[in-house]
């Protein structure tokens, strides 16, 4: 008879020292590490359209933008995802590797990634006491959602269509994002 393995989870220390010298990027879950997949050209234009218009509206502003590479720390570091884009403006939210107060997060969805992105992340992103955007951003479709916290800390949604917006502010950080700003140069046509 075989004998039973025992697993024990990967703790923070040891996930950040795997992690600096791995191939490619892995996310932790609950002490679990899982590899993540490469993503399509479109998938990383839509990033990097929601990056750009990120990075353009912090120029000058205490607010950070992000991407792909930047992760995200939950749960007191027994989970750590990698976001599409992020933005943060806590000064205090200063670590190199990872931010822990983002106020938005994006992630483009793909077939392989949006079931964990539509409910395993929303779940986890949710309790950020810093976060007041979620949006998520299709790269098979011409489809985005997002989901943003009123003043009295309810959740609201809204599928974007057409000429649809999506107005942020964080911090004194503004910006408007349309489909044709998340969609641009994707192939993708807003009609």
């Amino acid at each position: 008879m075989s004998q039973a393995h025992v697993h024990s989870p990967v703790d923070e220390a040891d996930y950040l020292r795997l992690e600096e010298t791995a191939a490619g990027k892995h996310e932790l879950v609950a002490g679990e590490i899982y590899a993540m997949a490469g993503a399509s050209e479109r998938h990383n234009r839509i990033a990097l359209n929601i990056a750009f218009h990120l990075r353009s509206a912090t120029r000058g502003k205490p607010c950070r933008a992000s991407m792909a590479d930047m992760k995200l720390r939950l749960a007191g570091g027994t989970t750590y995802y990698y976001p599409d884009a992020m933005l943060a403006c806590d000064p205090a939210d200063d670590h190199p590797i990872y931010k822990q107060s983002p106020c938005l997060i994006a992630e483009v969805l793909s077939p392989a990634t949006a079931s964990v992105d539509l409910r395993e992340k929303w779940a986890a992103y949710r309790g950020l006491a810093s976060l007041r955007y979620y949006l998520l951003v299709d790269s098979e479709r011409l489809w985005a959602k997002v989901f943003f916290r009123d003043v009295n800390d309810a959740w609201f949604e809204q599928d974007l269509s057409g000429d649809d917006r999506v107005d942020v502010a964080c911090d004194g950080t503004r910006l408007t994002l349309t489909l044709d700003d998340l969609y641009e140069d994707t192939g993708l046509l807003v009609v």
